[in-house]
């Protein structure tokens, strides 16, 4: 397949950056209990990264400023009703000197959607070491992925245009495009990522980032289960089965961040992936895992 050239990259959309923060300012119904609101899509449910997203700022709304998230693990249930707003009931699990625990429930029609396990740390000094980033093409010579992804035949490409229109998401390769053959990593993709405006200062508003990182976390990463496949996107059902990220360092989501992605297993119609992710001055900031359903449309 002929891949397109590259095409410039977008203009800001503080318009598109500020609906999204506004998504994830939650409304207080009570003590540990919110509702957020939903984008219209046709696709007919609620994209993933939004409910991570939004459970995780639930769960901040919880905890003292001082503690900072370092981890969430969680579990999509049932696809998301876009038709009507999202409750998120917080159970505090754990409060000690050093680590905090919060259990998120998101309900809609009386029935759990999503859950999710946050663990928050009061900042220490401590050992450090990091993988180095991969050599890779900057962002402006990346391919904008839902260009991409409708040139691929993808029907939801648009739809999913719109719901990610906070982002600009830059694909730099995969397995089968643009990446040197790895025997070791059979299926990989590449691209870069960020938040295409400005977020609130960080040290004003540090949820700002992790939220928005969140939210972008969940774009393409399932795809890299089937980078090592050439299989056209209508002929495989996917839906993310759950979703883990662990913060390493604070860092900007309106910046550029590239998201080295890898699978090392797909078996069962599921497919697991990995993601570093890193600033572009080499920092390793957070990584990500997912395993998600491909199953292979007959």
């Amino acid at each position: 397949m002929k891949m397109p050239e590259p095409t410039p990259l977008r203009e800001p959309d503080q318009g598109a950056v500020d609906e999204l923060v506004d998504l994830l300012d939650l409304e207080t119904i009570d003590q540990d209990l919110y509702r957020g609101s939903n984008v219209h899509t046709p696709r007919g449910r609620v994209f993933g990264g939004q409910v991570a997203a939004q459970a995780l700022c639930a769960g901040i709304r919880t905890v003292p400023e001082e503690f900072g998230v370092h981890s969430l693990h969680s579990y999509f249930l049932l696809p998301g009703d876009p038709s009507i707003p999202i409750v998120y009931d917080v159970e505090r699990i754990r409060d000690g000197r050093s680590f905090l625990t919060r259990r998120v429930a998101a309900r809609q029609h009386g029935r759990p959607i999503y859950f999710l396990t946050a663990n928050f740390q009061r900042e220490e000094k401590g050992f450090s070491h990091q993988d180095a980033m991969p050599e890779v093409i900057p962002p402006a010579e990346g391919l904008d992925l839902v260009a991409l992804m409708n040139m691929r035949g993808n029907s939801d490409a648009e739809a999913l245009g719109r719901e990610w229109a906070a982002l600009d998401v830059r694909w730099v390769g995969n397995s089968q495009h643009g990446l040197e053959p790895d025997p070791v990593h059979p299926s990989r993709a590449r691209m870069w990522v960020k938040v295409n405006g400005e977020l609130p200062d960080p040290g004003e508003d540090p949820t700002a980032h992790v939220a928005a990182f969140t939210f972008a976390s969940d774009v393409s990463l399932l795809g890299a289960t089937l980078a090592a496949h050439p299989v056209a996107p209508h002929k495989t059902q996917m839906a993310s089965l759950d979703h883990t990220i662990w913060f390493h360092r604070p860092f900007r989501a309106d910046r550029w961040w590239l998201y080295d992605q890898w699978s090392p297993s797909a078996q069962s119609a599921r497919g697991l992936a990995i993601g570093r992710v890193f600033t572009e001055d080499g920092t390793l900031v957070a990584t990500v895992a997912q395993e998600g359903l491909i199953r292979p449309r007959d």
